[in-house]
């Protein structure tokens, strides 16, 4: 949608979506880019390519609070003018030896006996990717629609109280059982994100003042049904816990016992394809993105923007309550507390924004942050690298994406507002010349 639909001011472009090139109109006199300086452009000012760097900046300054925090580091740098190579060694093997770890603990492990043993790792990077995949396409297909859909810890929280309930204290046959718990999840969740959407459809309300309240609602509220025997509290226990999820109810698990990675894994897959046909091949997508670049003008076009709002946080609301329903029914099994959305719920809003709201690039996001989370805890039972510094680097990536001007000047890379206006003054001098031979 390169046009306004109603003549006015043009549509502002998608959250997190990369903006085709205007074609450009040959100017007699103003030299064209060869084919190949073309694609160096578009490569070099895609949103891809500063995602890529954004990690790669984090990396770096994360390897510089790892080589400050390092004691081999600090005793080298005490006589560092008398035998500097010494720091350089000391920082190179303790900045290699954390990231080597980190690598260890979340892809595979080279140090193990078998091969089966040694992709434990990745299985854990997936396992942990799961439902931060789930929670991100939440986050992205609200962002698709112009809402920033900030309350993924109280959909996590009401659609891991359904689907538990419905987990441990109905009796169904297995299979069945587990579809009814996660039905009833994702119900709960597109129930609790579609209130955002009808106060913003009916009364305007700004749905991040309403998600961040229905935040403390849901927590509140599951606390209390945590503590209150007959709803989740386990009978005869006076923990805030409740009783472990029946057999019947739990996702099977994939590779065997021997590995965390579970039926939840293929979930979140069908999500993705489902949000991308959604997005990309249905009409529904295509009114979703026009709300989200210029609702009044998608109005005027005969688009129902409130009904729009509403749908698009059900559907919203449902993702990020099946990544709570893989806390319950996939990792958590034992039965679970009020702290069971386990960050996620924030961590999805990075995740989404790291993928530049595209379901496969929230795919792709989600596992890298599952590698950092399952990284992290080698890189610190390893190295002793406080696990802290992977949250770093994770706030870092999304201070580097929020700022791709910062990302081109630290690496070199052309600006696209340079080359146009570059373009834009050999085509001025172009036209006065022009308009010089023919005064003459």
């Amino acid at each position: 949608m390169s046009e306004n639909l109603t003549g006015g001011a043009a549509i502002t472009p998608l959250a997190g979506a990369t903006t085709p090139a205007a074609p450009v109109t040959p100017t007699p006199g103003v030299p064209e880019n060869s084919k190949w300086h073309d694609t160096f452009l578009r490569i070099t000012q895609g949103n891809a390519l500063i995602s890529v760097l954004a990690v790669v900046l984090a990396l770096i300054v994360g390897g510089i609070m790892i080589a400050f925090t390092d004691e081999g580091v600090q005793q080298a740098a005490g006589y560092f003018f008398a035998r500097p190579w010494d720091t350089i060694v000391a920082i190179w093997e303790a900045v290699s030896g954390a990231y080597i770890a980190l690598f260890r603990g979340s892809i595979y492990n080279f140090g193990a006996d078998s091969f089966a043993r040694g992709i434990r790792p990745l299985t854990e990077t997936l396992t942990f990717a799961t439902p931060l995949i789930a929670a991100g396409l939440g986050v992205s297909l609200a962002f698709r629609i112009g809402m920033f859909n900030i309350g993924g810890r109280g959909q996590m929280l009401m659609a891991s109280a359904a689907a538990g309930w419905v987990a441990f204290s109905l009796d169904l046959p297995w299979g069945i059982h587990m579809i009814v718990a996660l039905i009833a999840g994702l119900v709960a969740g597109a129930l609790w994100a579609g209130i955002a959407g009808a106060l913003k459809a009916w009364t305007g309300a700004h749905e991040v003042i309403v998600t961040i309240m229905l935040n403390y609602i849901a927590f509140y509220l599951i606390s209390w049904m945590l503590r209150t025997p007959g709803l989740l509290q386990a009978p005869g226990s006076s923990n805030p816990k409740t009783p472990a999820m029946k057999d019947t109810a739990v996702f099977p698990e994939l590779l065997g016992p021997q590995y965390n990675l579970h039926f939840g894994f293929l979930l979140v897959i069908l999500a993705t394809v489902v949000v991308w046909w959604i997005l990309s091949r249905s009409s529904l997508g295509f009114k979703f993105r026009a709300v989200g670049e210029n609702p009044k003008a998608a109005r005027v076009a005969g688009i129902n923007v409130k009904s729009m709002y509403i749908i698009g946080m059900l559907i919203a609301g449902a993702l990020v309550g099946l990544a709570g329903v893989n806390q319950v029914l996939g990792t958590i099994t034992t039965g679970f507390s009020a702290d069971i959305d386990a960050g996620i719920g924030f961590d999805a809003i990075t995740v989404a924004l790291l993928g530049r709201s595209t379901p496969w690039g929230t795919f792709a996001a989600g596992i890298l942050f599952g590698a950092f989370k399952a990284g992290g805890f080698g890189m610190q039972a390893a190295e002793g690298i406080p696990i802290e510094i992977v949250t770093v680097v994770q706030a870092l990536i999304v201070l580097f994406i929020a700022a791709p001007p910062l990302v081109r000047t630290i690496f070199f890379l052309p600006s696209p507002e340079r080359d146009q206006r570059r373009r834009e003054k050999a085509r001025q001098k172009a036209l006065k010349a022009e308009a010089g031979t023919v005064a003459k």
